[in-house]
């Protein structure tokens, strides 16, 4: 690591970072720009390049020398203010001159020592220098509703979050208001995305793609965003395929969850969930062969779907008061009760507490039936989920939950026979 480095190095290594990181959005300009004639551009790649080997110098210099660290920069910058002058008043576009500045800042980090952000700065910075057209292209498509959708979710994710208390309340201790409104922020922000995503691939690969996305972090809260929007008759027609592809990574992730964070049970738990896993895969396949075949986004509505959303967090807040009232009556018998109420709703939560116990507590092949049934119980609720918000509309997509559910139930009970 960079601390580990002698002082000569470490301070190589950031001037070299910063020379990087100009050239790199130094070449991204040169080639955009490379249609002007010589000697009509500002800063080419060889002006970028030598303006990030300045700033990096400068980060380097800035603990021992703040003051000629302060005036390199501020003459980079002032250099950059006289020579866009006239080609922002002529033109408009500050483009350019805020990617110099951008790379100037990046440098100048990789100069005082932080050269990972510094480099994942720069490479946001050139993305976006590179998507010009495609975001241009986004930014026509939108229209006034899309604006106050992203208002919206802005207002829940941003502007509430940071206010609600992060301790535990109500009985039992059991809710947290932070970890409670994070569910909503996450439900209308699968919501959210998938409208993202309709707008830009077209409503039958927006809604896979979000599925694809959001069962990777929570397919329950994806199951939920899309059963609400099947019900409503705002789908695209995937919506099925989605729900049942969201439960079929969610097989995966526990599948490598297990591998890091409990690999004692990873063999006999891949025995238990592997035939539920091709099955899922399977049935949303299938689901996604039968969608409808056309591209064309849906027609905007209401992506932020408030209401369900909190109808969802009354659903956890009890489940939660449930799993603490069991685990208080029962004892060390209301262990595995509690592990299949979390499991119900977090299964990443039964996997790191089963994982937990020593082996002289609980086998392997027990621990994993024991994370299996909490897998079953987590399926019951997207079924159920699924029928409350999608009803008949829904079943396409119960019908494969509840196949790779049965089939997951049949393996535990093979596996407790053996």
């Amino acid at each position: 690591m960079i601390a580990d480095l002698s002082p000569f190095a470490r301070d190589a290594l950031g001037a070299a970072t910063g020379l990087a990181i100009g050239a790199l959005v130094g070449l991204e300009r040169g080639y955009k720009l490379r249609d002007q004639k010589e000697g009509t551009r500002v800063a080419g790649v060889r002006t970028f390049s030598l303006m990030g080997l300045g700033a990096g110098l400068s980060g380097v210099l800035a603990s021992d020398q703040p003051i000629i660290s302060g005036l390199m920069i501020a003459a980079m910058l002032i250099y950059l203010g006289i020579a866009y002058a006239p080609r922002l008043k002529r033109d408009g576009d500050a483009t350019s001159p805020i990617a110099a500045v951008a790379t100037i800042g990046a440098a100048f980090m990789a100069g005082i020592g932080s050269a990972g952000l510094a480099l994942a700065a720069a490479a946001v910075v050139v993305l976006i220098l590179a998507m010009k057209e495609e975001l241009h292209r986004f930014v026509d498509r939108l229209d006034e509703r899309d604006i106050h959708a992203l208002a919206r979710f802005g207002i829940i994710a941003l502007a509430i979050l940071p206010f609600i208390p992060d301790q535990p309340m109500g009985p039992y201790g059991a809710w947290n208001p932070t970890k409670l409104w994070w569910v909503v922020v996450l439900v209308t922000g699968f919501s959210f995305a998938g409208y993202v995503a309709n707008r830009l691939f077209g409503a039958r690969h927006g809604t896979i793609a979000t599925a694809l996305i959001g069962g990777a972090y929570s397919s329950t809260a994806v199951t939920q965003s899309l059963a609400q929007r099947l019900g409503s008759g705002q789908g695209g027609g995937a919506e099925p395929a989605g729900i049942a592809l969201a439960s079929a990574v969610m097989y995966l992730r526990v599948i490598l969850l297990v591998a890091i964070l409990a690999n004692r049970l990873l063999l006999p738990f891949l025995f238990v969930v592997a035939p539920a896993l091709v099955v899922a895969w399977g049935a949303g396949g299938w689901l996604y062969r039968r969608a409808e075949r056309s591209d064309a986004p849906t027609p905007p509505g209401n992506p932020i779907a408030l209401l369900p959303a909190l109808g969802f967090v009354l659903f956890i807040a009890i489940a939660a008061v449930a799993a603490r009232w069991a685990e208080g009556r029962f004892g060390q018998e209301g262990i595995a009760v509690l592990l299949f109420l979390m499991g119900s709703m977090d299964v990443d939560a039964s996997i790191v507490t089963a994982g937990g116990l020593p082996p002289s507590v609980i086998g392997a092949e027990m621990a994993a039936i024991a994370i299996g049934g909490t897998i079953v119980a987590n399926m019951a609720v997207k079924i159920g989920v699924t029928i409350a918000y999608a009803r008949r509309k829904g079943r396409a997509a119960i019908l494969a939950l509840l196949a790779s559910t049965l089939t997951l139930a049949a393996s535990i009970a093979i596996a407790w026979l053996q």
